[in-house]
């Protein structure tokens, strides 16, 4: 277990989890040792994740002057483990209580940040204070659970200022989006890992000075995401947006189903979330409430090319083909939901898959770009081009399941073991609407105006090419051609596939 000495020489540890750039991480309580943090519910699979334990916490030493407990003491102990860490610039994460000190650390330090992610933070620091009535509106969203009205009593004696260890023990349900064996054995965890004496000195007198500090958050440069849970009631989704309005670079999320801990109640949303925001290769936004992440290259100034995935598949799939394009183009690859980095919503169709094509080309203001689509993506495209003729420039249909019912009609597929990349409902619900498409995807084919190429994989691919070729000779001036590659024509063959994309304009 590493340690350092901080600024006043008390010695301090930090964990390390996982392999990869460093995020420092900060836990709450107030007070709280980093254990309850984990591996941030499988984060460190793509960080390392350095935890570090406050002061009188966990593995680190107890400082002779307990006035150094204070929240803005705490800001030179995180400066003393970047410095030991060695790095000019950060990623710093922290939670909850963490999230004071990680609004004074960037306002005293901001440009030893690269990245700040609040995780359900508090906010006295920015001087937004706890809002009884927003809390009770939280709690209530509870009400139909069997623990609601026990654990709503010990908030009420909470809310009056009459707080023990035991009401604060039956509340605790309030904090997890599920309050199943997973979370009692988090909470449970709680009372043997926070230094009560130095929870009631963090947010002491003179802790926070509002008026110096949301000045000093205005002015930060480094990208900082705001992730709340939808039903926390301590620092609820509006109040966390009030702070995320604050910063000039912010993303604002909201985790559906978690509350105060997101990691312990859905880990992979959690891990979508915050990977894709610190991954300096992808970018996301925000579509009908779905975030959908994405990829980009090229000159922005550059005439642009949307490239929509197939199913179990995601943005990086495209990933020879963006570099070829790139040159005289400029790229954008996006995950669809239910893949990749990109919300994993739980309810799928061609028709969603159609409207997050529709709301990214809108949201990045890309009216006019040339759309290419493989398999699904392709079917999302073509249904978008029946509906919007003037949304799409120009579209690459790349074996695109045709409209026609699967003959013989797929049967319900089973779950593979292990983890996915992909949201798995994607399969079941796909595979239906193969079976039975919706016969206006047919109909309307002649309504596309804009001018199409079909690419067909040949004799090698399971879709039927006499279906492409009576897809394009519905298509009002579609173009047919076939590389003998099989279903995945990008990717096997990608230097004939940008070829034909070159001979049709792109």
């Amino acid at each position: 277990m590493p340690t350092f000495h901080t600024y006043d020489g008390t010695e301090l540890a930090y964990h390390t989890k996982g392999e990869g750039t460093p995020l420092i991480c900060l836990p709450g309580g107030a007070m709280r040792a980093s254990a309850y943090l984990g591996s941030l519910g499988g984060l460190a699979a793509r960080r390392q994740l350095v935890l570090l334990d406050l002061r009188g916490t966990g593995h680190s030493a107890a400082p002779e002057d307990p006035a150094t407990y204070r929240c803005d003491r705490l800001v030179g102990d995180v400066e003393a483990l970047r410095a030991h860490l060695g790095p000019d610039r950060v990623d710093l994460l922290a939670h909850s209580a963490a999230g004071d000190l990680a609004a004074l650390y960037a306002a005293r330090h901001p440009d030893r940040l690269r990245n700040l992610v609040l995780v359900t933070p508090t906010t006295r620091a920015a001087g937004l204070p706890f809002v009884e009535r927003e809390a009770r509106e939280a709690a209530a969203l509870r009400g139909a659970e069997p623990w609601y009205a026990d654990a709503l009593a010990a908030l009420e004696e909470i809310w009056a200022g009459r707080m023990t260890d035991e009401l604060r023990s039956r509340s605790r349900p309030f904090m997890y989006g599920r309050w199943d064996a997973a979370a009692q054995e988090h909470a449970a965890a709680s009372p043997a890992q926070i230094n009560a004496e130095a929870a009631v000195r963090y947010a002491g007198e003179g802790a926070f000075d509002p008026a110096a500090t949301v000045p000093a958050l205005r002015r930060l440069q480094a990208p900082v995401l705001v992730l709340a849970g939808e039903y926390d009631h301590l620092i609820t989704p509006d109040r966390a947006a009030e702070l995320a309005a604050l910063f000039p670079h912010a993303e604002f999320a909201v985790q559906r189903g978690a509350a105060h801990f997101p990691w312990v109640d859905d880990p992979g949303a959690f891990v979508r979330t915050v990977a894709a925001f610190l991954d300096p290769e992808v970018h996301s936004v925000r579509v009908g409430g779905t975030r959908l992440a994405y990829r980009v290259w090229g000159d922005p100034a550059a005439p642009p090319v949307v490239l929509a995935h197939g199913r179990c598949g995601d943005s990086t799939t495209w990933t020879r083909i963006a570099a070829g394009l790139a040159a005289t183009h400029r790229v954008y690859a996006f995950d669809f939901r239910g893949h990749g980095l990109s919300d994993w919503t739980g309810r799928y169709s061609f028709e969603l898959f159609r409207d997050d094509l529709h709301g990214f080309l809108e949201a990045r203001n890309l009216a006019g770009a040339t759309v290419v689509g493989h398999s699904m993506g392709g079917a999302a495209a073509y249904l978008l081009a029946e509906r919007q003729p003037g949304l799409i420039g120009r579209l690459v249909i790349e074996e695109a399941p045709p409209p026609f019912p699967l003959d013989p009609p797929r049967p319900v597929p089973a779950r593979p073991a292990g983890e996915l990349d992909f949201d798995w409902p994607v399969v079941p619900s796909i595979d239906a609407q193969l079976n039975d498409p919706d016969p206006a995807g047919r109909e309307l084919l002649g309504e596309i105006s804009v001018p199409t190429l079909i690419i067909g994989g040949g004799p090698r691919s399971q879709v039927a090419q006499e279906d492409l070729a009576w897809m394009s000779g519905r298509i009002p001036g579609a173009e047919l051609v076939t590389i003998d590659a099989g279903h995945l024509v990008h990717a096997e063959r990608p230097e004939e596939f940008l070829a034909a994309l070159r001979s049709f304009g792109v």
